[in-house]
């Protein structure tokens, strides 16, 4: 290799190791840029009906604030004030629990003997995961100065995009090429729709989950069904993992009444993620760039590994724009050329 090579590679290396290094700074700046675009949607609808784009913006930030506010309203004081009730009634639960699937087993004989007696197990461990678990709840909120502070640098970065899109795009333009700046407008554009599309179709998923799970917790009787419902609809913007963390606060709430009700939140939360993954997800596809599962799936494990929590909460707008880039760049720039170029070889 040359000398110019060489240097070419070691920045290259440095490169990396600083984008390595500022991650979470741009995994921030990602998420101002998700907020950006779905909220630019509604301050063009703002602006088509005569709105200065100025007030448009502070229309659509006051009113997400207000939504905000009003949610974490709904959902943290609630919790925190069933907490005292939760770690002193659930083992009592979890006890009923048990003696009821101990009398169950003394009638069941033969192969479900064994089924039952792993159950029972699992019962017995269970106190001292929930004592964890609401010590972790603990943990997290020492770092609510954190949380807040990313979450302010979010709201003023995505102030920033909203005010003046086009410079910023303009900037980032020259990082390539100038013979390519008309394609990477086209790919940006591209990525714009999908992650509108996207986030149309997760908010519409996560509107109808919320309605069906404080209905049915309601009928059941649960304590807190409207911050259960709503913390539902939240966690459906995390597939997978999300929809089974949901299940857990109502269904430790459902042990501080009767036992039977534990299996009937969670049957009612399996019907309702059988609904949004079979009826909800088909009818807002249109909207949606197409994600198979299996890569959903490995790409939440791959960039909670890589990224944390942030890396898993941004996976699936993550993917989006990842998947527009692989088929605009990929494909039709780089492999679409490699074909042509064999085509005419060969003639």
């Amino acid at each position: 290799m040359r000398l110019g090579q060489w240097i070419g590679f070691l920045a290259l290396i440095i490169s990396l190791y600083i984008l390595w290094r500022i991650r979470q700074v741009l995994l921030l700046a990602f998420t101002a840029v998700v907020l950006a675009t779905a909220l630019n949607q509604l301050v063009k609808r703002l602006e088509q009906r005569g709105i200065h784009r100025g007030i448009g913006i502070a229309l659509t930030i006051t009113s997400v604030l207000i939504a905000l506010a009003v949610l974490v309203a709904l959902i943290v004081p609630p919790f925190f004030e069933q907490l005292p009730a939760l770690t002193e009634g659930v083992p009592r639960g979890l006890d009923r629990f048990r003696a009821w699937f101990e009398t169950l087993r003394s009638r069941i004989p033969g192969q479900a003997d064994d089924e039952i007696s792993i159950f029972t197990q699992l019962t017995q461990q269970l106190p001292d995961f929930i004592s964890r678990v609401f010590g972790n709840f603990y943990d997290l909120f020492t770092y609510s100065v954190e949380i807040i502070l990313n979450l302010l640098l979010v709201l003023v970065v995505t102030i920033m995009l909203l005010a003046n899109p086009s410079a910023y795009r303009q900037v980032f333009l020259l990082l390539f090429p100038k013979f390519y700046h008309q394609r990477i407008d086209k790919i940006l554009l591209e990525c714009e729709i999908a992650l509108s599309g996207w986030l149309v179709g997760i908010l519409f998923n996560m509107t109808v989950i919320t309605v069906l799970s404080g209905l049915g917790l309601w009928l059941l009787g649960i304590p807190l069904p409207l911050a259960n419902a709503s913390l539902a609809g939240l966690l459906t913007f995390i597939p997978n993992l999300g929809p089974t963390l949901s299940v857990v606060p109502p269904a430790a709430l459902a042990l501080l009444g009767a036992p039977w009700k534990v299996g009937a939140v969670v049957g009612l939360y399996i019907v309702i993620q059988q609904i949004e993954s079979n009826v909800l997800t088909p009818l807002v596809m249109k909207h949606q760039v197409s994600l198979l599962p299996a890569i959903t799936l490995l790409a939440q494990v791959a960039f909670s590994i890589f990224f944390g929590f942030m890396g898993l909460l941004l996976a699936l707008p993550l993917l989006v724009v990842a998947q527009v880039c692989l088929k605009e760049v990929l494909v039709e720039d780089v492999m679409s050329h490699w074909e042509s170029n064999e085509a005419d070889q060969d003639s």
